[in-house]
């Protein structure tokens, strides 16, 4: 993993620095944005089945006990201490306590215009268990444990950030591991890495797939393949929606014109951009101006 792992944490010299930690991993992971809006302590009998809201995210720290997770022909067990991260939540699944069990459940929901090809390659699945965890999953459970039952003002905020974190850390410490599939592989994968890392650090080049394909040292064919079988996407429809995720946020600001952001990102017209624009988040750039309009306070 030393190769991996290099490629995730490296930068070219003079090149430019997220304002996280100017990782790839970072500048991806940057890009899912979620709401987490509860979590609460439950008890579950032997036996009993842990019933989840369908429909929503949830990251579940086993306290005590054990649970199995079944479904597909298959089961987990998910022990004391274990995190059990369900991106869709159950599906068909089912969650049944062994002998009894004590849980923390978190629920949230992804933002719809999360990158897509990430949330829909995404595991149906990831368990962290206590010992690959060390050194943040204790923290993580004594901070949730403490907002079960928290009901100052500013809780639901504290919430939302801490199921954020749960599930970054989940997918970063997922991606170390090395046990990844789909975006996450793309990540994990020396040479996909390295096209993934240039597009997320100049993205308004304009890269071709024989430019992509150089930076990987794989052929055409061979890298298209590759690329396409990891993150889901193209390489050249992953850099046009990395790009639109990024005018998103220009928009957000208000501190330029759509055509100028446009512009900034690539397209040579205003026409063109608001057809993208609204192709991958259903509106139009102009309509997401005003919305970021409303949700400001008058000066």
């Amino acid at each position: 993993m030393s190769e991996t792992l290099e490629n995730l944490t490296d930068l070219p010299e003079g090149g430019p620095r997220s304002a996280a930690s100017g990782d790839l991993l970072s500048h991806v992971l940057a890009q899912i944005r979620l709401t987490g809006d509860r979590v609460e302590s439950r008890p579950v009998a032997p036996g009993e089945r842990l019933d989840l809201d369908a429909g929503a995210g949830h990251v579940l720290v086993v306290i005590a006990g054990a649970l199995i997770l079944e479904g597909d022909g298959e089961s987990l067990a998910v022990g004391a201490g274990d995190l059990l991260f369900l991106p869709r939540g159950l599906g068909t699944g089912r969650l049944v306590a062994a002998e009894g069990a004590d849980v923390v459940a978190c629920r949230f929901w992804f933002d719809p215009y999360t990158l897509r090809s990430m949330i829909a390659l995404l595991p149906k699945q990831i368990c962290i268990r206590r010992e690959e965890g060390a050194g943040w999953l204790d923290g993580l459970v004594h901070f949730l444990l403490v907002e079960t039952t928290d009901a100052e003002p500013g809780a639901a905020l504290m919430i939302s950030r801490i199921i954020d974190l749960a599930v970054i850390r989940t997918l970063r410490t997922w991606v170390h591991l090395g046990r990844t599939s789909g975006w996450l592989a793309g990540l994990a994968d020396p040479r996909i890495a390295r096209a993934l890392k240039v597009m997320h650090e100049r993205p308004l080049q304009r890269w071709s797939v024989e430019a992509l394909s150089d930076v990987a040292g794989m052929s055409r064919s061979s890298f298209c393949e590759r690329f396409n079988a990891l993150v889901g996407r193209s390489p050249l429809r992953y850099q046009n929606e990395w790009r639109l995720n990024l005018a998103r946020d220009m928009l957000a600001t208000g501190d330029a014109r759509v055509g100028e952001i446009g512009l900034r990102v690539g397209y040579e017209s205003e026409a063109a951009f608001s057809r993208a624009y609204k192709a991958l988040f259903g509106h139009s750039p102009r309509e997401a101006t005003g919305r970021a309009a409303g949700a400001r306070p008058e000066s």
